[in-house]
């Protein structure tokens, strides 16, 4: 297979871990003869530094007209500093959002055997936690009218959502439950909020489509709630765009380090593909921050385009990264290996997965043979 891929890096550490990213990608195309063709764009902070905007024209044109998009992390601390600032790199992100029409993210949260000690749940409420969260992408809060009174005293944010949002990734959401253990929790407000009222009536009137899926219902209190005592209650979990902001966050912690977390963000035509973490402006440049969710990110990327066997060999040398403790220091404080490192073990496990021992050696006194 043939895929043009959009790299937009962005800030911070964007580029470093989009760059194992990268790397895991080409080991993949060696391996099952495939020909990945990368393209870079900007996007965020460093493209207002450089064309005064966060997405520039030449970016979006970029991403839609290639088959899938490869996105690192935006922000810097000038603009998250200065709450006023007219042009921030969050509108570029939106934005692109908006515009390629990518209105359902999927987050994975998998809590793997060899760091349920790292999480700071115990291991008895978090073991065996595999959720997989759709979020409604572009409707909601964050893209409704906003106002603000003349003498700056009062503000308003409108919440609004129609019928067929809802159903697209709702449709998503099910079919996706029906390929993993059938259940599916709607997280909304409808005691309160009138748009999640319509949600609950959507979403049960589409679930007498899917009768082998089994349907409940919790308030997003109570979900964050339970999210915390019990998340291996969870299959698959549907909402709206800000409660699954902050739920897929909240959820974060559960594996550990947020450094591990992937996402998918589709629409009918395009696809773009990230880690959850931000542009985490302290790091750059230290090698300290985690690829694997960049790295998990393709492995989405790649599953996309129904190359399971492809995605499956990325996920086997990231389990194995993970059960040697070839991890960043967010995950392994005695003895870590750098961004960089990490994600030469897993190009050189994909390429040679049986010696995976030795080259842990190589990499630990600084000799790795991989490249």
């Amino acid at each position: 297979m043939k895929l043009d891929i959009a790299v937009l890096s962005g800030d911070g550490i964007g580029p470093e871990v989009t760059a194992q990213a990268i790397k895991a990608l080409e080991a993949v195309a060696h391996n099952f003869d495939h020909t990945f063709i990368f393209k870079e764009g900007l996007v965020g902070a460093i493209a207002i530094d450089k064309t005064g905007a966060p997405l520039p024209d030449k970016t979006l044109e970029l991403c839609a007209n290639t088959d899938a998009v490869l996105f690192g992390a935006i922000g810097d601390p000038k603009y998250d500093n200065n709450p006023s600032a007219p042009v921030r790199p969050e509108q570029g992100l939106l934005k692109l959002r908006k515009e390629l029409g990518l209105y359902a993210n999927i987050r994975p949260v998998k809590a793997y055997n060899t760091l349920i000690d790292k999480s700071p749940l115990k291991r008895e409420i978090i073991e065996g936690t595999d959720i997989s969260i759709y979020r409604e992408l572009t409707g909601g809060i964050y893209f409704g009218k906003k106002e603000l009174s003349e003498d700056g005293t009062i503000a308003s944010d409108l919440c609004e959502y129609s019928r067929g949002e809802i159903e697209r990734i709702t449709h998503l959401a099910f079919k996706a439950a029906q390929k993993r253990r059938k259940k599916l929790t709607l997280v909304d407000k409808a005691n309160v909020l009138e748009s999640s009222r319509l949600w609950r009536k959507v979403v049960s009137e589409i679930s007498t489509a899917y009768e082998d899926v089994t349907l409940d219902f919790l308030f997003v209190d109570n979900a964050a709630m339970q999210m915390i005592l019990n998340p291996s209650q969870f299959d698959v979990i549907l909402t709206e765009n800000m409660f699954g902001d902050i739920i897929s966050d909240e959820a974060s912690v559960i594996g550990g380090s947020i450094g591990l977390l992937a996402s998918a963000s589709i629409g009918d035509n395009c696809c773009m593909f990230e880690p959850i973490h931000g542009s985490y402006p302290q790091a750059t440049g230290k090698g300290i921050a985690n690829p694997i969710a960049a790295i998990l990110s393709a492995a989405m990327l790649l599953e996309h385009f129904d190359l399971v066997g492809e995605a499956n060999a990325i996920r086997d040398a990231v389990e194995k990264a993970l059960e040697l403790n070839i991890t960043t220091p967010d995950l392994n404080s005695i003895n870590p290996l750098t961004t960089e490192k990490v994600g030469d073990f897993i190009y050189d496990y994909i390429l040679n997965p049986e010696d995976s021992n030795i080259n842990f050696e190589n990499i630990h006194v600084g000799q790795s043979t991989i490249i």
